[in-house]
């Protein structure tokens, strides 16, 4: 039970954050999402633990905080490819700029 608590208030903790930092202007909507994801698969682990221990078993963990850990994990390797994913469109996007800026300079020389 003790483990409920502490992963529902990491979740909730995580919603409030993302939510603080939206509203700051700080994010976009697009990439609160990639927060928002896996703090509802947190929140999930902490309302239905019965699921993830059954998950657990048939996944071969010995126990319930190896599959959390486990869970982290992929989660943590789902955020990196997206903010990769999201690095690589802005340097296509910067790249393009600064082309455009080089025609547009060489246009007024």
């Amino acid at each position: 039970m003790n483990y409920q608590l502490a992963v529902f208030s990491v979740s909730i903790l995580l919603y409030l954050i993302i939510s603080f930092i939206l509203l700051k202007g700080r994010i976009s909507l697009k990439y609160a999402l990639v927060w928002f994801v896996p703090s509802t698969v947190i929140f999930l682990l902490a309302i239905i633990p019965d699921v993830f221990y059954q998950l657990g078993k048939m996944l071969g963990f010995q126990t319930l905080s190896s599959l959390i850990v486990g869970i982290l994990l992929v989660l943590l390797i789902f955020i990196c490819i997206s903010l990769t994913i999201i690095v690589s469109g802005q340097k296509v996007k910067i790249t393009l700029l600064i082309q455009e800026v080089s025609m547009l300079k060489e246009k007024i020389n």
